[in-house]
C-alpha cells in the first residue's frame, strides 16, 4: 500500500503535468492567433483580460500581480 507522501506526490505531479499542458496549449493559440488572426481563439482577450484585471486595481492590483508573477515564475 502507498504511503500517504508517495499519495501526494503523485497526484502532485498529475497536477503539474495538467498545468503544464495547459500553458501549452495556451502558447499554440497565441501562435495561431498570431497567424491566422486575432478573434481565431480568443486566446488573446482572454490575456489581455487577466492583465488587465490587476492593473485595473492600481496600486493593490500592481502588488498582487508581482506577487502572481514570481510565485509562477518559481515553478
Amino acid at each position: 500500500m502507498a504511503s500517504l507522501k508517495d499519495t501526494f506526490s503523485t497526484i502532485g505531479g498529475w497536477f503539474g503535468d495538467f498545468v503544464s499542458l495547459g500553458l501549452s496549449l495556451a502558447m499554440v493559440f497565441l501562435v495561431v492567433d498570431a497567424l491566422f488572426g486575432v478573434g481565431t481563439t480568443g486566446i488573446v482577450d482572454n490575456v489581455a483580460d487577466l492583465v488587465g484585471a490587476f492593473t485595473d486595481n492600481g496600486l493593490t492590483g500592481l502588488i498582487a500581480f508581482v506577487v502572481f508573477m514570481s510565485i509562477w515564475g518559481s515553478n
